[in-house]
């Protein structure tokens, strides 16, 4: 889980091509901070991917809680960090607006945290399941675990609507679990 140097980062780019198209006036601040901490640690990071990734070997028997709190602000490469600050761009706007920016913020801190526990949870339920022990090895970084929690929030407070994914119109409701499987038949692991 290394990250590929002394390459152009296009989704990087990208990235901040449509941050610049926004417009950093129409991005609230809890939103902003939280695209700024993203890019900074991914241009920045505080280890190596290896050393920050969630595991239940590192975070629960190594009991390298760090981990919890790093594990979602690093990303393996440019297009996952688009692809997730792009989606926390979108979300940011809408429910920041909505629930004001202490109570956003707070979400953020709380999912932030809960998520690396929750997998950390899965996991070792699939290494007693399975009777599997590699599943303890699974190491993930990344925003997407926060921004699914979001879209959950975001479909509660905007009950009704209908979403297109992957060109097909599917209730809100249920657009968040169909892109979850979309996104792991497109792209495992």
């Amino acid at each position: 889980m290394q990250r590929r140097q002394g390459r152009v980062n296009a989704g990087l780019l990208l990235l901040l091509y449509q941050i610049s198209q926004v417009g950093l006036q129409n991005i609230p601040s809890v939103t902003l901070g939280v695209l700024a901490l993203n890019i900074f640690l991914f241009l920045n990071p505080v280890q190596p991917l290896s050393e920050v990734c969630i595991s239940v070997k590192e975070g629960f028997y190594r009991r390298n809680w760090q981990r919890l709190l790093l594990s979602p602000f690093h990303h393996a490469d440019d297009w996952h960090l688009y692809y997730n600050m792009i989606s926390m761009l979108w979300k940011g706007i809408m429910l920041e607006k909505k629930l004001k920016s202490t109570w956003f913020a707070y979400i953020i801190a709380v999912f932030s945290v809960l998520i690396g526990i929750v997998y950390m949870v899965l996991e070792f339920m699939l290494v007693k399941i399975l009777d599997d022990p590699s599943y303890e090895m699974n190491c993930a970084v990344g925003f997407s675990g926060v921004l699914f929690a979001l879209k959950v929030l975001n479909n509660h407070y905007n009950p009704g609507r209908v979403s297109s994914v992957l060109g097909l119109q599917i209730s809100s409701k249920y657009a968040c679990w169909v892109e979850l499987v979309a996104i792991h038949l497109i792209s495992p692991g």
